[in-house]
């Protein structure tokens, strides 16, 4: 007899991927983010499903790593902080950004959707846009 479970939603469980063989499921509850730079998961990369439907009210950076992501719904633009000006790459029909580590980002929203990010989450820091 088959046994059936339910697959992970990535928007309340993401994923840790840690140098070995194993990607261990994190659940994202309120405590989550207020506790994140306690997670010793942060270490590896996190794999999560993020909803946008405004413009993000902060840059961020992530010193340990390249972020990847993924466009799955809506229409966005990443904009990356340049020494030269702003490069804007532009995410439509599941187009995927690479974020330079130590580069400062944000997200302009065109049409609200979802989009799948893959970072080390250590050290990342945010400032006001």
């Amino acid at each position: 007899m088959s046994k059936r479970e339910p697959g992970l939603d990535l928007k309340a469980t993401y994923l840790s991927l840690a140098d070995g063989p194993d990607a261990v499921p994190l659940e994202v509850g309120p405590d989550f983010w207020p506790t994140i730079e306690q997670n010793e998961a942060l270490a590896e990369r996190l794999v999560g499903v993020f909803p946008f439907a405004a413009d993000w009210t902060s840059w961020e950076i992530h010193p340990a790593g390249d972020e990847i992501v993924m466009l799955l719904s809506g229409a966005a633009d990443v904009v990356i902080e340049e020494a030269d000006g702003e490069r804007i790459i532009e995410l439509r029909d599941r187009a995927t950004a690479i974020v330079p580590r130590n580069t400062w980002h944000t997200v302009n929203v065109l049409a609200p959707g979802q989009a799948l990010h893959i970072t080390r989450g250590e050290g990342t820091q945010h400032r006001p846009r």
